[in-house]
C-alpha cells in the first residue's frame, strides 16, 4: 500500500476548499488576493462575474474591480469610487469586522468599504453584485450600494444615488460626468460640478431607479406606476449580458452582449441618452480650447489648428497655443504687420468673449483683434464680432452655422498644423455663438424630459477686456515672455498688477502663503495674492504648482484667474468671495445658521476630496483653517490657497516650528519629522468641522504664554460625558438637530486621531457626514499637545 505523505493530503483538502469556495462563490473571513499579473480573482458560482485585480495602464498598475469573467475584453463593471489603481504586490484582504480592505505593497491602506460589527463571509454574487454577508444572511454591503460607472440587472438606484463616470477607457479616476437620483425624485444627467435644484417632490416623481432581471431599465414612481427607459421589444431575445454605462464621454448608453456567441463579438447599444451634448454650455465633453463635433451622435474632440494637447493622453482635454501672443509695447500699435489669423470655418467658443461689436463687418472686427493685445481669438457672424481670450471655452462645430473663427498669431511663429488630435480631413461640423440652457438630462416621474433649463454656466477663466497702458519701457522690451507656464491662464506683468490694486491699497487679508488685496481687471472684481517669500530656485516649482491649480475645477475651490511671473514677483489672481472668509461668518456675535454651518462643513470635504482624490496630481493643502475658506454670495465654501505650500520657504508657518501650518491645526505628525499624507489635511479638517460645530475657535493665542489647543480637548469631554448642549452654548437650532449632531461630533473626533491611520479618508468623511455610512464610537483622540 502507497502511503501519501501528510502535506500532500492537506494541500489536496486546501485546493479542494479554495475550489469548492470559487464554485459557490462565497468568501471566507481572513482570505485576500495579491496583485500580480496571474493572480486569481473570486468568482462567482456560475463563473460569470469575478472579483480581484485586473491590470491596467501598464505592467505595475492594478485595479481592484468586478468584471465579466467569460466576456474576452473582460469588461470591468464595478470599482472603488476614484478608481484607485495600485501596483504589484497590493493585497485585498476580507478582515473580520472591518469588511475588504485595499493596501499597497507597504501596507499603506488605500480603501476600505467600511467597519462592521460582525459578518459571516464574503460573496460574489451571479448577478455581478459583491455582498458581505451577516450571520442572519443579511447583506451589511454590497458593490450595487456603490456603483461606479456601471449598473446592473437587479441593481436598484435609490433617492440620493449617484453614478460617475470615468476619466478615460483605461483611467478610472473620477471623469466629468454624473447621474442621480435626486431626493426629488428626478433623474439627471450632467456634469459632477453642477448643483441642481432639489425641489419638493410629489406622489408621481420618481422614487427608484430599476433595472430588471430582464434587461429593461425604468424609473419607478411613488404611486408604483413605470416611467420606461428601455423601450418596449427593444432588447434582443435570446440569453445576453446587460449592463448601462456612464460612459467617460458623459453618454448613458445600455448594452448588451450574447452569452453564448457564436463569433467573435462586441457590446451592442440598445439605447443611449443625449441631445448634442457639444453645444450644452457647461457639457464640458471637451477641454479648454478644444472642439467638440458629434461622430455617431457621440463627443469627438480635437484641437483646433494652432493648438495641440496639453496631455497626448487625454483627447478630451485642454489644449495649449503651439505660438506665443503679448502685449510687447513695440508691437501694441503695429498689430497687422506683426500677427495674423488662421481662419476657421463654422467653429465657436460661445462662452469667451469679453468684447461684442454690434454691428460690425468683418474687416473691422479682424483690425480690433490684431490691435487688442488681450483677444486671441475673433468669432464673425451675421454682421457681428465677438472678441475672445485664452482659455476658450465649450467649443463646438457645427455646419448648420455661418461663423468664421479668426485664431491670431505672431507671424514670426508661423501657423502651426492641426493639434495631432485625430483630426480628420474634410469635416467640418460647426458651431454657434448662441448662449444654451444648461445640460442637464432630467427624468420626471411622468415623462423622459430631455434638457432642463436651470441656470447659466459662467466661466470663470475669462477676464474681461484688456484694462491698463503698460509703463513706458525701451522699444522691443516684451512684458510678457515666451518661457511662460504651461497653461492656458493669462498672465500678467507686477506692473499691471500694481494698477489693478491701485498699488496694493486694500488688503483682503494676509497669511502663510503672503497677502490678498483687492483689485479691478476690466469690470471684474478679483482677489490678487502677493506671494512673499518663495523657496529658492523655484522658478521651475513656480510653474508646476500654478500648471497644476489652473488644471482644478471644482465648486468647493477658489479658481485661479490669472498668474504673474516678473522677475522676483509672483502673484496669483483668484476670483473674489464677497462674503469673506468663514472665521468672519464663524466667530461673530450672532450665530450662524446650522444649516448652513451643515453645508459649508460638507463643501469643504468634498474640495478636499477633489484635492486628494480626483486631481491629475494629488494636491495636500497643508493649512486649513476658517481663514483659508472662503464663502461666495450665497455662502458656499470654497478652498484658498491650495496647491501653494511648496512654493513657500520652509519655515513660513504660525507657529515657527519649520512645519508647514498654523497652530491649533496642524497634525501630530508634523512634529515627529516623519513624511506627511493627505491625513495632514483630515486632521485639520477635524478641528475645523468642531469650529464650525461649535461656533468656537480651536485656540487663544497669547504670546506672552505657551498657546494650547483646547477645542478637540473639549469635544471630546463633551462627547463622552453626554454634554454635547454645552459644546454648542445651548444653541437651540442645533440642538434640535441633535442627530446630526451628533455624527457630525464623531466625525470630528475620527478626524482629530493622533494616530494617521486611524484617520478616515476625506472620501469616508463625506460618506459619514451624510449619512450614507454608519459612524462607530470614536476612541478619545488623546490630541499631541503643540508645546511638547
Amino acid at each position: 500500500m502507497t502511503l501519501i505523505p501528510i502535506h500532500f493530503i492537506s494541500l489536496a483538502i486546501l485546493l479542494h476548499f479554495v475550489a469548492a469556495q470559487q464554485n459557490n462563490g462565497s468568501v471566507s473571513v481572513g482570505a485576500s488576493l495579491i496583485a500580480t499579473p496571474d493572480a486569481k480573482p473570486w468568482l462567482s458560482s456560475s463563473g460569470e462575474f469575478a472579483f480581484g485585480f485586473q491590470q491596467v495602464q501598464g505592467k505595475d498598475s492594478f485595479l481592484l474591480s468586478v468584471w465579466y469573467d467569460k466576456i474576452p475584453n473582460k469588461t470591468i463593471i464595478w470599482y472603488p469610487k476614484g478608481g484607485p489603481t495600485v501596483s504589484t504586490g497590493s493585497k485585498v484582504d476580507l478582515v473580520d469586522r472591518r469588511g475588504l480592505v485595499l493596501s499597497d505593497p507597504q501596507g499603506n491602506e488605500v480603501w476600505s468599504s467600511g467597519n462592521f460589527s460582525d459578518f459571516a463571509y464574503g460573496y460574489m454574487n451571479d448577478t455581478g453584485n459583491f455582498a458581505i454577508i451577516d450571520r442572519n444572511s443579511d447583506n451589511v454591503w454590497e458593490s450595487f450600494s456603490y456603483p461606479a460607472d456601471t449598473i446592473l440587472p437587479t441593481q436598484v438606484i435609490n433617492l440620493g444615488g449617484v453614478i460617475n463616470s470615468r476619466m478615460g477607457e483605461t483611467d478610472f479616476t473620477g471623469g466629468k460626468f454624473q447621474l442621480r437620483l435626486l431626493q426629488n425624485g428626478n433623474l439627471v444627467l450632467n456634469t459632477i460640478d453642477m448643483d441642481t435644484s432639489d425641489e419638493s417632490n410629489s406622489t408621481n416623481s420618481g422614487f427608484q431607479l430599476v433595472f430588471d432581471a430582464t434587461g429593461y431599465m425604468y424609473i419607478l414612481r411613488r404611486n408604483s406606476e413605470k416611467a420606461n427607459l428601455t423601450t418596449e421589444g427593444s432588447l434582443p431575445s435570446g440569453d445576453y449580458y446587460h449592463r448601462a454605462t456612464l460612459d467617460s464621454d458623459g453618454v448613458l448608453t445600455q448594452y448588451y452582449y450574447p452569452k453564448n456567441p457564436t463569433k467573435d463579438t462586441s457590446w451592442k447599444v440598445v439605447w443611449f441618452v443625449t441631445e448634442d451634448i457639444c453645444k450644452a454650455i457647461d457639457s464640458k465633453a471637451c477641454g479648454l480650447n478644444n472642439v467638440c463635433s458629434l461622430d455617431d451622435n457621440r463627443p469627438y474632440c480635437e484641437c483646433p489648428q494652432g493648438f495641440s494637447l496639453l496631455d497626448p493622453k487625454a483627447p478630451n482635454g485642454d489644449c495649449k497655443p503651439d505660438f506665443t501672443l503679448s502685449c510687447d509695447e513695440g508691437e501694441l500699435n503695429h498689430g497687422g504687420d506683426v500677427f495674423d489669423f488662421i481662419e476657421l470655418n463654422n467653429i465657436d467658443w460661445p462662452m469667451s468673449d469679453y468684447v461684442h461689436m454690434n454691428p460690425s463687418n468683418e474687416q473691422a472686427c479682424r483690425t480690433s483683434c490684431l490691435n487688442d493685445c488681450f483677444c486671441a481669438v475673433a468669432i464673425y457672424r451675421d454682421s457681428q464680432c465677438w472678441k475672445k481670450q485664452l482659455p476658450l471655452s465649450n467649443g463646438h462645430k457645427d455646419p448648420s452655422k455661418n461663423v468664421k473663427a479668426l485664431l491670431k498669431f505672431r507671424k514670426i511663429d508661423g501657423p502651426s498644423g492641426t493639434g495631432g488630435n485625430n483630426s480628420r480631413e474634410g469635416e467640418d461640423k460647426s458651431g454657434t455663438g448662441e448662449y444654451i440652457s444648461r445640460r442637464s438630462f432630467i427624468f420626471m416621474g411622468s415623462a423622459l424630459i430631455g434638457i432642463s433649463v436651470i441656470g447659466i454656466f459662467a466661466f470663470i477663466g475669462v477676464i474681461n477686456m484688456c484694462f491698463f497702458q503698460s509703463h513706458k519701457k525701451k522699444a522691443g522690451t516684451p512684458i510678457l515672455s515666451s518661457t511662460t507656464v504651461e497653461t492656458n491662464l493669462p498672465r500678467f506683468t507686477y506692473q499691471e498688477l500694481v494698477k489693478a490694486t491701485d498699488g496694493f491699497k486694500d488688503e483682503l487679508g494676509s497669511g502663510a502663503f503672503g497677502t490678498v488685496y483687492k483689485g479691478v481687471i476690466g469690470t471684474k472684481i478679483v482677489a490678487v495674492n502677493k506671494l512673499e517669500t518663495m523657496v529658492q530656485d523655484s522658478q521651475k516649482e513656480f510653474k508646476t504648482e500654478v500648471n497644476t491649480i489652473a488644471r482644478t475645477h471644482h465648486k468647493n475651490l477658489v479658481q485661479l484667474l490669472g498668474y504673474c511671473d516678473d522677475g522676483e514677483k509672483r502673484l496669483l489672481i483668484y476670483e473674489y468671495m464677497r462674503n469673506r472668509t468663514l472665521a468672519f461668518y464663524l466667530f461673530k456675535d450672532k450665530r450662524p445658521n446650522w444649516k448652513h454651518r451643515i453645508s459649508i462643513a460638507i463643501g469643504v470635504a468634498k474640495g478636499l476630496t477633489y484635492l486628494h482624490e480626483d486631481c491629475s496630481n494629488q494636491i495636500i493643502h497643508c493649512d486649513i483653517k476658517p481663514q483659508n475658506i472662503l464663502l461666495d454670495d450665497y455662502y458656499n465654501a470654497k478652498i484658498a490657497n491650495f496647491g501653494l505650500a511648496k512654493l513657500l520657504m520652509i519655515n513660513q508657518s504660525k507657529t515657527n516650528t519649520g512645519i508647514k501650518g498654523t497652530k491649533g491645526y496642524v497634525a501630530p505628525e508634523w512634529f515627529r519629522n516623519t513624511a506627511v499624507t493627505t491625513k495632514v489635511d483630515v486632521y485639520s479638517f477635524g478641528v475645523l468641522l468642531l469650529e464650525i460645530i461649535s461656533c468656537r475657535k480651536t485656540v487663544v493665542f497669547d504670546d506672552d504664554a505657551e498657546d494650547a489647543a483646547v477645542l478637540t480637548d473639549m469635544a471630546w469631554d463633551c462627547y463622552q460625558e453626554g454634554r454635547l448642549d454645552a459644546f454648542v452654548e445651548n444653541d437651540s437650532e442645533t440642538l434640535d438637530d441633535f442627530e446630526k449632531l451628533i455624527t457630525f461630533v464623531m466625525v470630528g473626533l475620527w478626524c482629530v486621531q493622533e494616530n494617521p491611520s486611524m484617520r478616515p479618508t476625506m472620501k469616508k468623511v463625506i460618506q459619514m457626514l451624510e449619512g450614507e455610512i454608519e459612524v462607530i464610537e470614536p476612541p478619545c483622540p488623546c490630541p499631541f499637545s503643540v508645546t511638547s
